[in-house]
């Protein structure tokens, strides 16, 4: 079982940042795992369903939804396993719980990390 362990959420103002992690962690991790999938971040507001945020393969292409309008960069490191997000120039809609996965959703999803933007 591999599962993703995401963290760096908090309680932010219009237009601050942050930034977030997702470590792969589990017993069926091998050493080869994290580095040859990519790694996407999806997120869901109250009441709506899970959407995509951001991807990054592993060769270090990126694509991101239209809502991030160049203000959110997504990166991996993998040596630790673990991907990030840096969320800049955060709107009130940003607010939900943000996750990772590999591509299409094959892992369960851990609990998320929660971002709650609110002046």
């Amino acid at each position: 079982q591999v599962q993703f362990v995401e963290s760096g959420g908090g309680l932010v103002q219009p237009g601050e940042s942050l930034t977030l992690s997702c470590t792969a962690t589990g017993p069926g991790l091998r050493g080869n795992t994290f580095r040859t999938k990519a790694v996407d971040w999806y997120r869901q507001a109250p009441g709506k369903g899970r959407e995509f945020v951001a991807r990054i393969t592993r060769t270090g292409e990126i694509s991101y939804a239209d809502f991030v309008q160049n203000r959110f960069t997504i990166s991996r490191d993998n040596a630790k396993d673990t991907a990030s997000l840096q969320m800049n120039a955060l709107k009130i809609e940003a607010t939900a719980r943000y996750y990772c996965n590999f591509p299409f959703a094959v892992l369960s999803w851990g609990q998320g990390t929660q971002v709650t933007v609110s002046s």
